[in-house]
């Protein structure tokens, strides 16, 4: 039956292009279902229910108002029912879907259509990581996880995906990928976390650090936790000249702060339970972040999909375009050198690239 359904001959019997049109129909309709993704997953929602309605008044949104691309346009970006404004990446992530499917099918169509579908689901999941994790910094293990499983099964079904014609190869090739994904990054993650783990800040002498219940106050900037505190074991260091707390006061003591304890002197304290604190001191040690454990399963979802060439290819070109793109922002002010900076959506770019034409670009430079 499967073989069947994406026999060459039945699929060659109607024009190519008709197929290439109905691939962006589809992916543009996978693409609101990929927005409905992007919005719920890292809330912890359910994908399915309740229907898609508008985030502002709730209001279920009907089937004729749910036409992909279309009603977006013709309601000028507002809900039909309040008036409220719907964010153009609604558009605009069902139009890079749309685009993104069609050019699957006009690329790989040529050698299958079971080909273009894969590598479509695969980027799919690329977009809807993307997104994510420039929202929130986190992939969800949804995408990641469930990627290497969805990967594996994929080159069972279809050796072709690794360029293999016999299953074994195939699975090998799935196999080494997911291992190569998951311990070269965790590999620099550990690395990383080893030799750049830790930023000492160098502050005047006697300077007031303030922490209070939401960030970290210095003299010229506020650093929310959310920023420092990426798990349980980072950690905030100092040793204070003096620390105030509402109702005592230390001298010449270190201080400690994790996610779930603080540490002054001798005493132990429940950080929760001290909504202020004053320190004066010459320098505070912060914990620095080089890649979360999110970018570890994601690479291993991409070598499940693409085997371990393109693991090393996408980990190289992806530290080119964040560094490029890092020291951009800087430049033009919009990020300070500490902030944090998504990983996955330069991993998913250098990912396609790889897909839509790596191995060219790898031959061209090697011949060079």
């Amino acid at each position: 039956m499967l073989s069947a359904t994406f026999d060459s001959r039945n699929w060659a019997a109607v024009p190519f292009h008709f197929w290439s049109v109905a691939f962006f129909v589809f992916g543009s309709m996978i693409g609101s279902f990929l927005n409905v993704c992007i919005h719920r997953m890292p809330l912890g929602q359910s994908i399915v229910s309740p229907p898609s309605h508008c985030p502002h008044c709730k209001y279920a949104i009907p089937w004729y108002l749910n036409i992909p691309l279309v009603t977006w346009l013709s309601l000028h970006g507002k809900c039909r029912n309040c008036g409220a404004p719907i964010s153009i990446r609604y558009f605009l992530v069902e139009l890079l879907t749309a685009v993104t499917f069609m050019s699957c099918w006009m690329v790989f169509g040529h050698q299958s259509a079971a080909l273009a579908l894969v590598y479509a689901l695969f980027l799919a999941g690329l977009i809807v990581a993307t997104f994510i994790d420039f929202e929130h910094f986190i992939i969800p293990d949804e995408i990641t996880v469930g990627g290497v499983v969805v990967g594996f099964i994929c080159s069972f079904l279809l050796p072709s995906l690794h360029d293999e014609a016999a299953l074994s190869g195939s699975l090998r090739q799935s196999a080494f990928g997911i291992a190569a994904g998951a311990g070269v990054i965790y590999f620099i993650l550990r690395m990383g976390k080893l030799l750049f783990g830790r930023q000492k800040v160098a502050l005047p002498a006697d300077t007031k650090i303030i922490f209070s219940e939401t960030a970290v106050r210095l003299p010229d900037h506020e650093i929310p936790y959310e920023e420092i505190f990426y798990r349980q074991s980072d950690v905030i260091t100092l040793q204070a000249r003096t620390v105030e707390l509402v109702d005592r006061c230390y001298k010449d003591v270190r201080v400690r702060l994790t996610p779930s304890t603080l540490r002054i002197g001798e005493e132990e304290l429940n950080p929760e339970e001290v909504p202020h604190l004053e320190a004066v001191c010459g320098e505070i040690v912060l914990p620095r972040e080089a890649m979360g454990l999110g970018d570890v399963k994601f690479m291993a979802a991409i070598g499940a999909f693409l085997g371990w060439k393109a693991v090393i290819f996408s980990l190289m070109l992806s530290s080119m375009i964040g560094s490029v793109v890092g020291v951009a922002l800087i430049a033009i002010h919009k990020r300070e050198w500490s902030s944090r900076l998504p990983y996955g959506p330069y991993i998913a770019l250098a990912s396609a690239i790889w897909l839509f034409g790596g191995k060219s670009l790898v031959g061209w430079w090697f011949g060079m």
